[in-house]
């Protein structure tokens, strides 16, 4: 694609954007007391996602420059989480060599709510290690960041206790990416960043695990005691990183708990 036609795509998919927005706006009016669009990348990258596949397969040709694109470079659109310049964590699209953000102005309102740059200069990168996540988390939602002790049995899979200004805490970083760089590594990496971080005050831990109240039957993951790092190195020498059903275990140990404490 040439910059006419990236230009010509931009304004195409401004315009669809509006209507993502008329879909979500009533849905998300605010976030952490800002109001829509502010915060809300996730949400607008898959709702675009979603309208975009649906035009694709339509007979419009709103968006022929991308479906001409795809079909002569035979790819397709994806989905991807990452790092913007180690400033923010970003929701985007890449297809091909192509990065389109959908969702420009969730930072910023003042930006037009549509970029698209080549990969290689739009400053995205996959995040590759809990050091680069908790920099960027620190300076982007303002929080404190602590080894999960509360927790030790997933700590492994899920390092890190967040809190922020207001006190609100959670556990990351829960998805799929940063559970790869766990099991990727054979949890050396988890392993790594629990040594560097302090622990959490008793306060912190004593919110999480009250929370095991709340619950009729708390998963026996939940319950274990130890260290975190003891049990990364368990689960390495047990072979848990390749293990999909005990990764599955520890994430529907995570989802039965509240989303902070």
């Amino acid at each position: 694609m040439d910059q006419q036609d990236i230009d010509i795509l931009s304004h195409a998919l401004a315009n669809l954007r509006l209507q993502a927005d008329i879909n979500l706006a009533p849905k998300f009016p605010h976030f952490a007391g800002k109001p829509y669009p502010l915060g809300r990348c996730l949400e607008i990258r898959d709702e675009m996602f979603t309208l975009i596949t649906a035009e694709l397969k339509s007979n419009t040709q709103r968006l022929a420059i991308l479906k001409n694109y795809m079909r002569t470079e035979r790819t397709e659109l994806k989905k991807v989480w990452g790092s913007l310049r180690d400033e923010y964590f970003q929701n985007a699209i890449l297809v091909g060599d192509w990065y389109i953000d959908t969702a420009n102005d969730t930072v910023n309102a003042n930006k037009p709510r549509v970029e698209i740059k080549p990969i290689s200069q739009s400053g995205f990168t996959a995040i590759s290690h809990f050091e680069q996540f908790v920099k960027i988390a620190r300076s982007y939602w303002q929080v404190d960041i602590y080894r999960n002790t509360a927790f030790p049995a997933i700590a492994p899979y899920l390092p890190l206790i967040c809190v922020n200004e207001q006190g609100a805490t959670w556990l990351a970083a829960a998805n799929d990416d940063m559970i790869k760089v766990a099991t990727e590594s054979q949890f050396l990496l988890s392993e790594d960043i629990l040594k560097q971080l302090p622990e959490p005050t008793e306060s912190i831990v004593s919110r999480w695990q009250n929370t095991l109240l709340t619950l009729h039957e708390p998963d026996e993951l939940l319950l274990k005691t130890g260290s975190p790092q003891a049990y990364c190195k368990k689960y390495r020498d047990t072979e848990k990183a390749a293990d999909i059903v005990f990764r599955d275990k520890v994430v529907r140990a995570y989802m039965s708990l509240p989303k902070g404490a």
